[in-house]
């Protein structure tokens, strides 16, 4: 990678100047400081790389920078992906990020010039084949399952992961997915704000299934030596997601914020993030992924809607899901 004059400026700095770091303040969902969240790796590895103290605020991003607007704090917005870019995109609060993205490795060609995969993965039920033997092969099954199998999934309306599952629903039903939720809905035991909740009352034991992605299985393997958590592959397909990290535009940290771009898609970030947050990485071919990251389980197909498809569609269908959860 071409290092910036910054950049080196930054790894050159005094101990007297450390003494007084410049902050880079990175907005993020929730689940980036959760107990299964990447915050503390990239936390370390972005300030050894650049001598500044990286400051994590979580929540629901992209509504808190919108209302901010130009007066936002937010130096990175991390934690995006395309089902929301067209909102983002059109408030013209983020900067290009400058970054050759022709050999990624995703699905997908990438050609946005400001909003960067730093990860994806396909959204997926995970099950533990110790709480439930016979899961669903399909999304058909999951749906013709017995209303006592139980379910947690978030809330599309302050979850990416929950926006996505719409996506996935419609994607999969088209007009018949009010039908497809209703049939859904009596299994959902619950319907949390985020993901690290849902996430929680699976592992506890208080769900059979939860909404997640593909990768997580990954986790419990590495970190716990656990191999009964799997992901419920559906002949129908999985819905991609890649998340994104942008450049706030009136940045007060504009050569640190672009710093924090570069080092993305360095093989530092890259051989970092399957581990550090459970997913697949951007641009890093598969040959280098983890072990365990090879091995798991993937669909034959991946649905994917662009920016513009998503956001068209994300309204009728989150009012068809509305209508099965408030009867």
């Amino acid at each position: 990678m071409r290092f910036r004059p910054l950049m080196l400026a930054l790894l050159a700095a005094t101990p007297a100047a450390a003494q007084d770091k410049p902050v880079l303040t990175v907005y993020a969902g929730d689940y980036i400081t959760s107990e299964w969240g990447p915050g503390p790796k990239i936390e370390e590895g972005f300030e050894a790389f650049c001598n500044c103290d990286l400051q994590f605020v979580t929540g629901d991003v992209l509504p808190r920078v919108l209302m901010e607007g130009e007066g936002t704090e937010a130096d990175i917005v991390f934690g995006l992906n395309t089902d929301v870019t067209a909102r983002a995109r059109a408030s013209g609060l983020f900067a290009p990020h400058g970054q050759d993205t022709t050999d990624m490795s995703l699905p997908i060609e990438w050609t946005d010039d400001v909003f960067l995969p730093y990860n994806w993965g396909e959204t997926a039920f995970i099950y533990d084949e110790t709480r439930l033997e016979n899961p669903p092969a399909s999304f058909q099954e999951l749906l013709d399952a017995p209303d006592d199998l139980k379910i947690v999934i978030q809330d599309p309306r302050s979850s990416i992961s929950g926006l996505a599952m719409l996506l996935w629903v419609k994607a999969v039903y088209g007009d018949q997915a009010p039908e497809a939720w209703a049939k859904l809905a009596p299994k959902v035991l619950t319907v949390t704000k985020g993901w690290s909740e849902s996430y929680g009352m699976f592992t506890e034991g208080e769900a059979d299934m939860v909404l997640s992605y593909t990768t997580s299985p990954a986790y419990h393997i590495e970190a716990e030596g656990d191999e009964t958590k799997h992901a419920a592959i559906f002949a129908e397909g999985h819905y991609f997601m890649a998340e994104l990290a942008a450049q706030v535009a009136g940045t007060d940290q504009p050569e640190l914020a672009q710093a924090f771009m570069d080092w993305i898609l360095t093989p530092d970030f890259q051989t970092t993030v399957p581990i550090a947050n459970w997913s697949l990485p951007s641009k890093l071919p598969e040959d280098q992924w983890p072990e365990v990251m090879r091995n798991l389980p993937r669909p034959d197909k991946t649905i994917f809607y662009t920016e513009d498809e998503a956001e068209a569609l994300r309204k009728p269908a989150l009012d068809e899901w509305l209508a099965a959860f408030s009867r």
